[in-house]
C-alpha cells in the first residue's frame, strides 16, 4: 500500500512532533486537535524546530518552506477520515482513544490504516472496537520526535502482514529505525525505563538518596543521559504513572506496584516539566531539587 496522506490526532508534545516528521518526509498531514490554540501552538512550533533545522544546516530553506506547506490543521475529527493513515497521539487513556476511533469510524475510508502513538495500552484490545483490526496497529515514537531514532511497532493479534509491511515502510521512508514488539503491557522500551524511573522514586521515597544523589549516580555511573528523576519530569510524572498502573494491573505482579511518592507527586500536580513542577523546580533558570 501506497500511503500520501496523514492525519494526526492531538497537537501536543508528540502529535506536533509525528506531524513535523512526516510533513519533513513529504507527506501531506492533516492535524486534528479539539483545542484551536492547541493547533495554532503546533504550528508556531514545527515552525520554530524547523527554522532551527534550516540554521544546523540538516534542511534548505525552501525544503523547509514545503513542509510547511504539507501541514493543515482541523478542530473536525471527521475530516481526517479521508486520510490514507490515522495516527491517534492523544492523551494517555484508554477511554479516551475508543472514543475517538468511534467519532472516526463513519468517516474512514475503507483502505484507511489505523495507528495509535500509545506508550503501553493494548493494541488487541483498542483494535477489537473498531470496523478494522486487521489495519490497526501500534506505532509508537519516542520523544523528541525529530530527534529519536526509534519507533516501536506492535501488532494486534489481527493486524495484518500487509499492514505491518506497510507501516515497515513508512518508518523507513522517515528515516528511523523500527523496534518489532509483541503486544504486551508496556511494549519493550516503557516495560523496561518506566519500572527504572518508578524505582528511582523508591530509592527517593526510602532515603536511599537525594534527587540530585540519585540522578549524578546514574548520569556518571551509567552513562545515562539523564537521571531517571530528571527523565521522569521530561515525560511527565502523570504519564510515568499511567503506564506503571498499566504495567501493574497487566502482569499482576507486585514488582510494577507505583511508588507511593510518585502518586502523590501527581496527585499535587507536581507533574514534570510542562507543569513547571516535579522531582525539579523549573520556575528559575536552573532547576532546583525538590527533596
Amino acid at each position: 500500500m501506497t500511503l500520501k496522506t496523514v492525519g494526526v490526532i492531538g497537537a501536543g508534545q508528540m502529535g506536533n512532533g509525528i506531524a513535523h516528521v512526516f510533513a519533513t518526509s513529504g507527506y501531506d498531514v492533516l492535524l486534528n486537535d479539539i483545542s484551536t490554540d492547541a493547533l495554532a501552538a503546533a504550528v508556531a512550533k514545527i515552525e520554530k524546530n524547523t527554522a532551527r533545522q534550516v540554521d544546523k544546516g540538516a534542511m534548505s530553506a525552501n525544503d523547509r518552506d514545503a513542509a510547511l506547506s504539507r501541514i493543515r490543521t482541523t478542530s473536525e475529527l471527521g475530516e481526517l477520515g479521508g486520510t490514507d493513515l490515522v495516527i491517534e497521539a492523544a492523551t494517555e487513556r484508554e477511554e479516551i482513544k475508543d472514543k475517538i476511533f468511534a467519532g472516526l469510524a463513519p468517516s474512514l475510508g475503507e483502505n484507511t490504516i489505523l495507528t495509535t502513538n500509545t506508550s503501553s495500552l493494548s493494541i488487541t484490545r483498542l483494535a477489537a472496537k473498531t470496523d478494522r483490526p486487521e489495519r490497526f496497529m501500534g506505532f509508537h515514537f519516542m520523544n523528541p520526535v525529530p530527534v529519536m531514532k526509534l519507533v516501536e511497532l506492535i501488532r494486534g493479534i489481527a493486524t495484518s502482514e500487509e499492514t505491518y509491511q506497510t507501516m515497515l515502510g513508512v518508518v523507513e521512508r522517515l528515516d528511523k529505525t523500527a523496534a518489532s514488539a509483541e503486544d504486551y503491557p508496556g511494549f519493550i522500551v516503557n516495560r523496561i525505563l518506566i519500572p527504572m524511573i518508578n524505582e528511582a522514586c523508591y530509592a527517593l521515597y526510602e532515603g536511599v538518596g537525594s534527587v540530585a544523589s540519585i540522578d549524578a549516580s546514574m548520569r556518571l555511573g551509567a552513562n545515562h543521559p539523564m537521571g531517571p528523576l530528571e527523565l521522569g519530569d521530561f515525560i511527565g510524572l502523570d504519564t510515568c504513572l499511567a503506564i506503571m498502573n498499566v504495567l501493574h494491573d497487566g502482569m499482576s505482579d507486585t514488582k510494577y506496584r507505583p511508588c507511593p511518592l510518585l502518586v502523590k507527586y501527581v496527585e499535587a500536580g507536581w507533574v514534570g516539566r510542562k507543569a513547571g513542577r516535579g522531582f525539579y523546580d523549573y520556575s528559575g533558570e536552573t532547576p532546583v531539587p525538590t527533596r
